[in-house]
């Protein structure tokens, strides 16, 4: 019990605190949250500025990434800008929904994991429908591939296991038999 009045007053003196700073000194009605027009006004930088660092960043960083020689600097510093900006847009625009919804003050913890969590469910159910999609039209090829006519899977020309007919398997076992019968005489004369 006491330490969560302690809590609730340590995080009502840090929210005064932040609104009188965010109000340029002007104190701010107990308990008052900020108006609607001033959050709105400061979206920028809490989702756009972020944002645009993020893909300059990962810009930069394509031009550095070992595939650059592969794809080229420009299309891979593209594509790592324009993917991190994505996610940082996402992410963002997720917290500040948290924020919103949660009603409390913008610093708080909870709105950053439910955020990333979030963010992180839907861009990964995203990549797994677009990878479905691209595999769509490639698994037919790879299913006559792997099965024969019969249905059954069918084993590759290179695998270690080979299905045998009698022929081969009956030179398979004289070659074990020889093989055996060496060793054996070998034995002998050693001991």
């Amino acid at each position: 019990m006491f330490i969560n009045s302690s809590l609730e007053i340590n995080t009502e003196i840090w929210l005064r605190r932040r609104f009188q700073t965010e109000n340029n000194g002007v104190p701010s009605h107990q308990g008052e949250f900020p108006s609607s027009s001033s959050t709105s006004e400061d979206w920028r930088r809490r989702i756009l500025i972020p944002t645009i660092l993020a893909g300059v960043a990962c810009g930069g960083f394509g031009l550095v990434s070992k595939y650059r020689k592969l794809h080229g600097p420009a299309n891979i510093s593209a594509t790592y800008a324009t993917n991190f900006a994505i996610v940082t847009g996402c992410y963002c625009g997720a917290r500040e929904f948290v924020t919103a919804t949660h009603k409390t003050g913008p610093e708080d913890l909870l709105n950053y994991a439910i955020a990333g969590f979030g963010t992180g469910a839907i861009l990964g159910h995203l990549h797994v429908d677009f990878t479905a999609l691209k595999l769509r039209y490639k698994l037919p090829h790879i299913s006559e591939s792997m099965f024969d006519k019969s249905g059954s899977l069918k084993l590759l020309e290179w695998s270690p296991i080979q299905v045998l007919d009698e022929e081969a398997l009956a030179a398979k076992l004289a070659r074990e038999e020889k093989l055996y019968g060496q060793r054996k005489t070998l034995s002998k004369e050693e001991s």
